[in-house]
């Protein structure tokens, strides 16, 4: 097969798949976000996925779209040269941890005005079993006019991406690949097999593969519920929680799972829509949702935690000085998606504390838009009567603890980050 790829959506995820497609094949990235797109076109990438060389490396310097390379557009029309859509937009949750579909519909009916006979769409997005084939192909076939498994062929191949992670990048995680029939699941997964060196795997069905995807982070999110509860629990019995898991962890099958905030883009937002389909299905999940309001509630537990540390210190809650260290959903990343950080920050403010938010990763310009709240890159030349480290950059190794404090101040450290002698206490 000759093939034209298009990537409709280029965030975390799907920017660096585009760049690996378009180093062997002509390649289209399409992206509703202007700026997106012109920051791109202009060899940059703030959400530091991909190389400023590499992505400048493969931007094809013309709009033949016979050619090898990548050609960026916010354009919908430029995508009808291509027969191989691969959507990756977000697929959120709402106030109510609803799924939130509207992305991915709106990405299937721009390409179903472009679709044509023999043309193959494979959906990425982390989604519930079953919506591929329920909320996706039927806007395929009313806008394009063309029947299901007759004229084109649909795919479901579940990202993996880490955001921030340097070590395990697209190529080097191995890919579940899905067809709508046994054929169209072979010719993706060779189309997939083509760039990812750790290999692929071909589920057996969409559902399957859309089901693995999601329980995967449904477990990642269970196991540190557990944990977190385990925190809780050794914090009332005056027992340092990563000793306990270090000590455990000497045993071969112990899991090293870590206590935290759980936000993000997939292990804060996946659970819900694994959910909300079991109960569709008649089947209430305990488990799941337990895990998830354990998890959810974890910034209001953080910061009761703090303001009995400050009252035991004699030190005055209301006007208090506090620095919060990192916004990010996690460390040495930019993404602030679904961060948990920001639970801490309201609860803080509820107690009518005065906050320096700071984190050297973050663009504060991204943080006022979506959270409506200052974010400083650099910590202040000042002294504060409680410092939360909420986030685990590596740009906080170097900080003097001493120079931020005052003479009686309270240290709470989320990460186990410092070292233990030298805050008041950590989760």
């Amino acid at each position: 097969m000759d093939y034209r790829i298009a990537i409709i959506g280029l965030g975390y995820v799907g920017l660096p798949l585009a760049v690996e497609f378009g180093k062997k094949y002509p390649t289209v990235g399409f992206d509703i976000n202007q700026n997106r797109i012109d920051e791109l076109n202009n060899g940059e990438d703030t959400t530091l996925e991909v190389e400023n060389s590499e992505l400048a490396s493969v931007l094809a310097s013309s709009k033949d779209f016979d050619n090898d390379g990548l050609f960026l557009t916010t354009d919908p029309q430029k995508l009808e040269h291509s027969n191989f859509y691969i959507v990756t937009v977000p697929t959120p949750t709402d106030k109510n941890n609803r799924p939130v579909l509207v992305p991915l519909q709106k990405a299937s009916e721009t390409i179903g005005k472009v679709l044509k006979k023999g043309d193959y769409v494979v959906y990425e997005s982390t989604v519930y079993p079953g919506a591929t084939e329920e909320e996706c192909i039927p806007v395929l076939e009313e806008i394009s006019g063309l029947k299901f498994n007759e004229d084109f062929f649909v795919g479901y191949s579940p990202e993996r991406i880490n955001p921030g992670d340097k070590k395990h990048t697209v190529t080097k995680i191995l890919k579940v690949t899905s067809g709508s029939t046994k054929e169209a699941g072979i010719v993706i997964d060779n189309l997939y097999s083509s760039i990812i060196t750790a290999g692929t795997y071909l589920a057996s069905s969409i559902k399957v593969a859309e089901a693995a995807k999601v329980i995967e982070n449904s477990q990642r999110d269970i196991n540190i519920a557990f944990v977190n509860e385990l925190s809780k629990i050794f914090n009332r019995l005056d027992i340092d929680t990563l000793e306990v898991l270090e000590a455990a962890g000497t045993k071969w099958n112990f899991l090293p799972f870590r206590p935290g905030l759980v936000g993000g883009h997939c292990i804060g937002v996946d659970p819900y829509y694994l959910a909300q389909k079991a109960q569709e299905s008649g089947y209430n999940p305990e488990i799941i949702l337990a895990g998830r309001r354990l998890n959810d509630g974890m910034g209001e537990y953080v910061v009761s935690e703090i303001v009995k540390l400050m009252i035991q210190k004699d030190i005055k809650v209301k006007g208090s000085k506090v620095l919060m260290l990192g916004f990010t959903f996690k460390e040495n990343c930019p993404d602030i998606r679904n961060t948990k950080a920001i639970d801490v920050y309201t609860e803080l403010l509820s107690y009518n504390l005065n906050i320096d938010l700071v984190d050297p990763w973050a663009s504060p310009e991204e943080v006022k838009h979506e959270y409506g709240i200052k974010l400083i890159n650099e910590i202040p030349d000042s002294t504060y009567d409680a410092i939360i480290l909420t986030v685990a950059h590596n740009d906080f190794k170097s900080l003097n603890l001493n120079d931020l404090k005052n003479i009686n101040s309270v240290i709470y450290d989320v990460k186990c980050f410092f070292d233990k002698d030298s805050v008041d206490a950590r989760l």
